[in-house]
C-alpha cells in the first residue's frame, strides 16, 4: 500500500566504456478506480499514495463537491476478480454527505482518464468548461515577481520522490501573501499531482484557495487551468508552456496563468495585473504598447 517506488534490474549502457547489470529506481504507476456509493466512477492511473486526497480532488475538478462538508468518508476495497475478499488498495469508494447530489450514472463513461490526460474520454471540449462555484475574477491578489520566479526551485527542493527516480510531476501550494509552502505532492500524473493539493484543500477545509498560487512542474494544459479554477485558485505558474485553449480558459475564469517560469524570466499569459514588477529594473519594464502589470 502506498508505494510510490520500486526497484527493477535493468542493463546501463554507456557509450565508449561497455554495459553494466545495476537496479534501478522508477515511479510506481498503479490503476486506481474511483467509486462513489459504490458505483464505479472514474479510472486514473497514478502513483500510489493521497488516495483519498486524490479522489477528493477529482471529485471538486468536475464540479461534483465544493465544499468540505459535501465529503463524508472513503474507504478502500477489494478489485476486480477478489470477490471483494481482497483489498488491492486500488478501489476507493467515496461516500458524500447527506443531501449532496450523487453522480449522474453516464459520467463514468466520460471519466477514463490516464496519467498524461485529465480529460481523455470527454465527450466535447464544451463538456469540460465546468462552472466553478469558487470564481477568482475578483481575487485582488498581486505577487512579486521574484516570488513568483522562486517558485520552480523551491518545488524542486521538495521533490523527494523525483530525486529517487526522476519520473514524477509536482504541483504545490503556496501562500500568495507569505510565500510559505502549504502542501506538496508528486504523482506521474500531473493532473493527479494538481487534484491532490486541492483534495488535501477539501479534506483540511480550506476550499476555497482564495489568495493561493499552484506551482506546477511541467506544461499547464487545460485541464490543469480547469482544476485550479475549480478549487478558486487565482495564480498558476508553470515551468514549462502553457497550450492555446489552457490560455483562453484561465482568460475566460479570471486565472492568471505564468509559464515558462525559468531563473530571471517569466510569460505572463493572462490577468497580468495579478504580477507585481516593482522589482524589476526600469529598462525591463515593458514597452509602450504592451501588457503592463501592476
Amino acid at each position: 500500500m502506498g508505494r510510490i517506488t520500486t526497484r527493477r534490474p535493468i542493463l546501463k549502457l554507456t557509450l565508449g566504456e561497455g554495459a553494466v547489470r545495476r537496479a534501478d529506481t522508477l515511479a510506481v504507476e498503479e490503476p486506481l478506480e474511483i467509486r462513489v456509493a459504490g458505483a464505479p466512477l472514474a479510472v486514473t492511473m497514478r502513483t500510489p499514495g493521497h488516495d483519498v486526497e486524490l479522489a477528493a480532488g477529482f471529485l471538486v475538478s468536475e464540479g461534483l463537491i465544493a465544499d468540505t462538508a459535501d465529503f463524508h468518508s472513503a474507504i478502500h476495497c477489494g478489485g476486480p476478480g477478489t470477490g471483494g475478499q481482497e483489498n488491492t488498495y486500488n478501489v476507493l469508494d467515496i461516500s458524500l454527505a447527506p443531501g449532496v447530489a450523487l453522480p449522474d450514472p453516464d459520467a463514468a463513461r466520460r471519466f477514463y482518464t490516464t496519467s498524461s490526460c485529465g480529460v481523455c474520454g470527454k465527450a466535447s471540449i464544451d463538456a469540460v468548461r465546468t462552472v466553478s462555484r469558487h470564481p477568482v475574477s475578483d481575487d485582488d491578489v498581486a505577487v512579486e515577481a521574484a516570488r513568483i520566479a522562486a517558485l520552480p526551485e523551491r518545488l524542486r527542493a521538495e521533490q523527494a520522490a523525483f530525486d529517487k527516480t526522476g519520473g514524477l510531476h509536482a504541483a504545490a501550494l503556496f501562500d500568495a501573501d507569505t510565500g510559505e509552502l502549504l502542501v506538496l505532492r508528486e504523482d506521474v500524473g500531473r493532473h493527479n499531482a494538481v487534484d491532490k493539493v486541492v483534495g488535501w484543500a477539501l479534506l483540511n477545509g480550506r476550499l476555497p484557495l482564495r489568495r493561493q498560487v499552484l506551482q506546477v512542474s511541467g506544461r499547464a494544459s487545460f485541464e490543469l487551468v480547469q482544476k485550479a479554477a475549480m478549487a478558486g485558485i487565482p495564480m498558476l505558474s508553470a515551468v514549462s508552456a502553457p497550450s492555446s485553449l489552457a490560455a483562453e480558459l484561465a482568460e475566460e475564469a479570471g486565472v492568471t496563468l505564468v509559464g515558462f517560469v525559468r531563473g530571471r524570466t517569466m510569460n505572463v499569459y493572462t490577468h497580468a495585473h495579478r504580477v507585481r514588477i516593482e522589482d524589476l529594473g526600469p529598462a525591463e519594464h515593458p514597452a509602450e504598447g504592451a501588457i503592463h502589470a501592476r
